[in-house]
C-alpha cells in the first residue's frame, strides 16, 4: 500500500506557481489577481477562504475577499461580480459555496465571466469539459487527475467508480476520467447496492461527506482509493468518507485525510488563476 501524498505534491505545484508569477511580473508586469466572495458566517467556509488567502499571499498573487452578510440580496452579489468581471487586475473570481437559501446559486455562477471562472463551475466551462475542449476545470477533480499523473497511474481501460454525483466534484470527475479513456460508473444517493459497483472497480473515487461510507468489504484487493470527503467528528478529528484504517491495507494506492486531496484543491485554484493571468490581454 502506498499513500498518495497530496500535501507534498501541492507544495511542488506551489513552487512552480511562484516561479511563473515572478517571470510573468518581470516580462509582462502582470500580477495574477484572485477575488473571492463569501456570504454569511459559516466557520468552515471562512476557514477555507482564509487558507486560500494565505496561499495567494505565499505565491505572490494579488487577492481580495468580499465578505457579505447572510441577509445580502442576490442583486447585490451580482453587482459585485459584474464589477470584478470588469476589473483588469482580477484574473479569477470564485464564490464560496454553499450560499444562503435566498440566493439562486446557478444564477450567481452564470454571472461570472467564463474566462475568470477559475472554479470551473460556469456552464460554458462545464460544456467544454464534457466535450473535451480546453476550459477551466473544477479544482478538486483536477487535483485528483494531477495525483494520478504524478504517481504514474494509467487510467486507460480502468474500471472507475465515482461515488457522489455533485456538480462540484462527482460530475466533473467523471468527465475527466472519461476523457482519459477510463470506464466510468457514477453512483449517488439513489443507487441500488453501492457495494456491487465499488467492489468491481479498479479505482474508487468518493466525495459525499459521510464518514466511513466505504468499508473494507466494499473494495477489492489492490484497488486505488481516492477519498475526497472531509468530515469533522464530534471529538474534533478530521476524517474522509473511507474507513481508512481497514481499507488501506487492501489498496495499492490510497489518499489520506487530511493531507490527500484537500491541499491539491487549493493548488489547482492557484494554477487556474495563473493560467487566466497568462491569457490576460
Amino acid at each position: 500500500m502506498q499513500l498518495i501524498d497530496g500535501k507534498s505534491l501541492a507544495h511542488t505545484i506551489h513552487q512552480t506557481v511562484i516561479a511563473d508569477v515572478a517571470t510573468l511580473k518581470q516580462n509582462k508586469n502582470i500580477v495574477p489577481g484572485l477575488a473571492v466572495i463569501i456570504v454569511g458566517d459559516d466557520p468552515a467556509s471562512h476557514a477555507y477562504v482564509s487558507m486560500k488567502e494565505k496561499a495567494c499571499e505565499k505565491v505572490g498573487f494579488y487577492s481580495i475577499v468580499h465578505k457579505m452578510p447572510i441577509t445580502i440580496s442576490q442583486e447585490e452579489i451580482i453587482q459585485t461580480i459584474e464589477m470584478m468581471n470588469q476589473n483588469p487586475r482580477i484574473d479569477g473570481i470564485l464564490v464560496q459555496l454553499p450560499l444562503p437559501k435566498q440566493i439562486e446559486t446557478e444564477k450567481i455562477l452564470e454571472v461570472i465571466d467564463p474566462h475568470k471562472d477559475v472554479d470551473g463551475f460556469h456552464a460554458y466551462n462545464v460544456g467544454c469539459l464534457v466535450t473535451g475542449l480546453e476550459s477551466f476545470v473544477a479544482c478538486t477533480p483536477l487535483g485528483v487527475m494531477k495525483m494520478f499523473e504524478a504517481y504514474d497511474i494509467n487510467l486507460q481501460g480502468k474500471d472507475v467508480c465515482v461515488v457522489g454525483a455533485s456538480n462540484i466534484v462527482g460530475k466533473p470527475m467523471a468527465s475527466l476520467l472519461l476523457n482519459a479513456n477510463a470506464t466510468v460508473t457514477i453512483t449517488h444517493i439513489h443507487t441500488k447496492d453501492l457495494k456491487s459497483h465499488t467492489l468491481r472497480a479498479d479505482i474508487v473515487v468518493v466525495g459525499v461527506g459521510k464518514p466511513n461510507l466505504i468499508t473494507a468489504d466494499m473494495i477489492k484487493d489492490d484497488a486505488i482509493v481516492i477519498d475526497i470527503g472531509i468530515n469533522k467528528l464530534p471529538n474534533g478529528k478530521l476524517v474522509g468518507d473511507v474507513d481508512f484504517e481497514n481499507v488501506a491495507p487492501k489498496c495499492s494506492y490510497i489518499t489520506p485525510v487530511p493531507g490527500g486531496v484537500g491541499p491539491m484543491t487549493i493548488a489547482m485554484l492557484l494554477a487556474n488563476t495563473l493560467k487566466s493571468a497568462k491569457k490576460r490581454k
